[in-house]
């Protein structure tokens, strides 16, 4: 189900306002659900959009969410100047004449981070794992992780409980690491460290082993690739916890607007 999608431009033209409610109608199909959208296109004088000049587009949306699981608190991304096709506006579209590029921040919170790893797509990437290191604590069968829940601290730290399904029961594991970002799309767990407080003295040397087995495969699973959004190709530059969120600061790579359907 979709919330709002508005175009706030107070003031604006008819072109401008025609504009909005294209480019609001696409941006929709970014996402499975949301809260709202606001879509806002400035073009001063608005005779530019003849030309198919416009000076800014901005996108700011609330709970959105991505693939059907995914959910996303705050996105938003602003553009300087576009070039597009006006007369694919006319017939309902918008089409870009040259990629463009988009300041962008996203927002996530701490229960939404955590209902990602309930999702199907993220599961299937811990279950039966069949790494050489893990196949010797389970007699050769494929081990499994489960129940992953995620603790955001301050200064980009966070902690990671799950349970490792082996063939003879569960075993609880525990580690805390830093967040960081590589080539600005996969973010890392950087030096993990095992925290046994939780996990019972008579497990602690197997719970610690698993403990790094899990950590590398988070590390090759956390790609913004993955999240698939038509046409837009998002990069960070930066990231911050604070409180209960997880902030992304970056950019936006806008290859094409997303396509009606």
């Amino acid at each position: 189900m979709f919330g709002s999608f508005t175009a706030n431009t107070p003031g604006a033209d008819f072109g401008e306002r025609m504009l909005n409610t294209v480019a609001s109608q696409s941006i929709r199909h970014l996402f499975s659900e949301c809260e709202s959208v606001d879509v806002v296109i400035r073009c001063n004088p608005s005779s530019k959009l003849l030309q198919g000049s416009i000076d800014s587009f901005r996108m700011s949306g609330r709970n959105l969410v991505i693939r059907r699981d995914f959910l996303v608190e705050e996105m938003s991304f602003e553009t300087d100047a576009v070039s597009i096709d006006f007369s694919s506006v006319l017939g309902g579209k918008i089409r870009l004449r040259q990629p463009t590029q988009a300041v962008a921040q996203v927002t996530l919170t701490q229960a939404g981070i955590n209902q990602a790893f309930t999702a199907e797509l993220v599961k299937m990437r811990l279950q039966n794992i069949d790494n050489p290191e893990l196949l010797q604590f389970s007699g050769g069968e494929p081990v499994s992780f489960q129940d992953v829940n995620v603790q955001l601290l301050p200064e980009n730290h966070i902690k990671i409980f799950a349970k490792a399904e082996l063939p003879n029961g569960l075993v609880p594991i525990s580690l805390s690491a830093t967040l960081e970002v590589e080539r600005r799309r996969r973010i890392l767990f950087q030096n993990p460290v095992f925290e046994g407080d939780v996990v019972p003295e008579n497990l602690h040397g197997i719970s610690q082993i698993l403990t790094q087995e899990f950590a590398a495969i988070l590390n090759n699973m956390v790609d913004l690739d993955r999240f698939d959004l038509d046409g837009v190709l998002m990069r960070i530059n930066r990231l911050e916890t604070q409180g209960d969120r997880l902030i992304f600061s970056g950019y936006a790579q806008v290859e094409h607007f997303p396509k009606g359907g």
